[in-house]
């Protein structure tokens, strides 16, 4: 499924070189572990204005605003400085205002764990006149965020300074209910940014999770998930569609949600020079492929894009009204297929003209999108911010992603394959070094989140760290994960455990038979599901590595389903895991017996993806065992500890754990 005031200084508007020089742990973990310089950016109307969301401290985001043209310095406009809550994005909607989504997440005592509320707020460029959007009925539950609305469309039809908006309906008498079995419904309204007047477009649906208007700012489909009676959501998507100049709905298609993976067609665009839908559907090789669908009533259907050995995953889309100008898909690289020459061409040449040949992303546009913002990034490069003039060929650098890894030489990413025990060969990454011979090193397997992930090429801060330390890092793309078709997929990375540890763990048994690693001086670190995967390697090998490093993991797999039991989706996620004696033999928490490794444990206290109860009592599970362990816990941070003092202070100890095990 498809799948947030107060005043500080404005951040330097200019991509200055960096004096930070490589070196001891400390700097190194300034460098790596701060937040990017960057999240997200915006042009004006006119293409003369920029909006972007920087990062203020160690854990805060502010939205900045530049004249372009006047070369003024950046006006800080919204801030959002507690460490529980986040700016995630904000869109130019005029040439004067702006709307922004926030996060905010706070303890819900009721059940125990903490929750994320989105919400809407617009405000003018200098930061005055803020609005939120809607109030606290305007909510509703998917897992673990109530969903406080979001932006569909950033013209209305006809409506020169209003957005198309959801809206979620919930009755007063269930505000402080712990299911959504309440909610009224989802529906659309259109929102005057300027006057705040608002009037309806879609009538709340009780079963709507989602609506998707075309170029023109006109609702086009809408998405269902059914209710069970005790308000979870079951495993049907259903999709309807209205014809041009209709309001009457029809049906599109239904999909299957099978192991948080979807089976039928699903919906991402609208292009109303086609009028026709544009998404993805498995094809008779079991791999995502996409495809345009005739909303005229014939539901004619169109093949756009298919990959060898790959899911097509992703829309390229250009501009405030989204147009698809493309699709991509992952392989050793990811791979862009343009459907428009002229962008096609412009990143082509763009690459080209640019040192060491980065990939090329578009990432915003002026109304004409004669006027274009561009990030450009590579496994040695975290990327820049550029304008790029479509009229005078002129590119502009604006602000770097990363500032604090300049002047740091960074380390190659090679894409490589290892066989697993079977004989299956398992894609994956590998890191070394710079300057080392590639031999005799001290090495770390590190398994992706997820499990319904997958690694890709390109600059990973907690790879360079670890790199910068002297570990050769390997990530593999085990069985389970995504982007590889419904057959690698398999039955997933909880049900088929064994198949998925088996492969991370095989990856270290490769990096040691080419003679990249010390059998020795060989550890594991993992994040989220990468952290279920790291202790729960210690249970099927517990010879293999020498030290675990487990942030944010699930440590029992029918603790976790109990902690989902209050979430909306807690049907799909029982679904997902499944039940059988697998749950407690794949559970690191049960086997705590069988470790061998000294265990560092990072969790932050206010994780609603994984709550924070699972690492203390794995802690608590190998204490018992006489088992050494350590636990690194912070307080008031969510599941990827965003704040960059934690992270220094994470990757500090980190390296000072694996330096005390792997003696190097």
């Amino acid at each position: 499924m498809k799948k947030l005031f107060t005043g500080v200084a404005a951040v330097s508007f200019c991509a200055l070189a960096s004096s930070v020089s490589a070196g001891t742990v400390e700097e190194d973990a300034t460098a790596f572990g701060a937040r990017q310089s960057i999240f997200h950016a915006s042009l004006s109307p006119s293409g003369k204005k920029l909006a972007y969301v920087g990062t203020v401290g160690a854990g805060g985001e502010a939205l900045y605003t530049v004249d372009l043209e006047a070369g003024t310095p950046p006006k800080r406009a919204l801030a959002a400085l507690d460490p529980m809550s986040d700016l995630s994005y904000c869109n130019w909607i005029t040439e004067e205002r702006l709307v922004c989504q926030t996060i905010l997440r706070r303890k819900d005592d009721s059940i125990g764990r903490y929750i994320a509320a989105s919400r809407m707020i617009s405000v003018n460029a200098d930061g005055t006149d803020p609005n939120v959007i809607e109030g606290r009925k305007s909510m509703r539950a998917y897992g673990n965020i109530y969903f406080g609305g979001g932006i569909i469309s950033l013209n209305a039809e006809g409506e020169e300074s209003s957005v198309l908006v959801t809206r979620g309906y919930v009755k007063e008498s269930s505000l402080n209910t712990r299911l959504a079995n309440q909610a009224e419904g989802l529906g659309v309204v259109s929102h005057d940014v300027v006057t705040g007047k608002e009037r309806p477009v879609e009538a709340p649906d009780k079963d709507a999770f989602e609506y998707i208007a075309d170029d023109a700012g006109i609702v086009r489909i809408k998405g269902t998930l059914n209710s069970n009676p005790r308000g979870y959501a079951q495993d049907t998507l259903a999709y309807f569609y209205r014809e041009q100049g209709s309001k009457r709905w029809n049906p599109l298609s239904r999909a299957e949600i099978d192991s948080q993976t979807i089976d039928g067609f699903e919906p991402y665009a609208v292009d109303s020079a086609t009028n026709a839908a544009i998404g993805f559907d498995n094809d008779d090789r079991g791999f995502k492929t996409l495809y345009a669908i005739s909303l005229d009533g014939t539901l004619a259907r169109k093949e756009l894009l298919a990959a060898e050995g790959a899911d097509v995953d992703s829309l390229v889309t250009i501009g405030r009204r989204q147009r698809v100008i493309g699709a991509s898909y992952a392989t050793e690289k990811r791979l862009v297929k343009y459907f428009d020459p002229a962008f096609r061409d412009l990143a082509g040449a763009l690459s080209g003209a640019l040192p060491g040949k980065p990939a090329v992303s578009f990432v915003g546009a002026s109304e004409d999108e004669r006027q274009v913002l561009l990030v450009t990034g590579s496994d040695v490069d975290p990327g820049m911010l550029y304008k790029f003039d479509r009229d005078t060929n002129q590119l502009n650098p604006l602000l770097p992603i990363r500032e604090t890894t300049e002047g740091h030489k960074l380390a190659e990413m090679k894409p490589v394959v290892f066989p697993a025990a079977d004989g299956t060969q398992i894609p994956g990454y590998l890191t070394l070094p710079v300057g080392s011979t590639g031999k005799n090193l001290p090495a770390i397997v590190l398994p992706h989140g997820g499990p319904s992930a997958r690694d890709e090429w390109g600059f990973d801060w907690l790879v360079q760290f670890f790199a910068a330390r002297g570990y050769a890092v390997l990530q593999p793309n085990f069985r389970g994960s995504t982007g590889y078709g419904a057959e690698w997929f398999g039955k997933n990375g909880v049900k088929a455990w064994r198949t998925a540890i088996g492969d991370v763990n095989d990856a270290g048994r490769w990096l040691v038979s080419q003679g990249i690693a010390k059998p020795d001086k060989m550890a594991i670190v993992g994040w989220s599901y990468g952290g279920y995967t790291a202790l729960q390697s210690q249970v099927v090998d517990a010879d293999l590595y020498k030290a675990v490093v487990a942030i944010a993991p699930v440590a029992d797999w029918r603790q976790y389903l109990e902690e989902e039991r209050t979430t909306s989706n807690y049907r799909l996620v029982q679904k997902f895991v499944g039940d059988g004696p697998y749950l407690e033999q794949g559970s690191p928490m049960r086997n705590a017996a069988a470790f061998e490794a000294p265990v560092l444990l990072v969790h932050g206290t206010a994780d609603n993806n994984v709550d924070v109860e699972q690492s203390r009592n794995m802690e608590d599970a190998l204490r018992a065992a006489g088992k050494p362990v350590e636990f690194l816990e912070f307080e008031g941070l969510a599941h990827s500890l965003h704040d960059g003092a934690a992270r220094k202070q994470m990757l500090v100890k980190i390296d000072s754990f694996l330096s005390a095990n792997l003696g190097s």
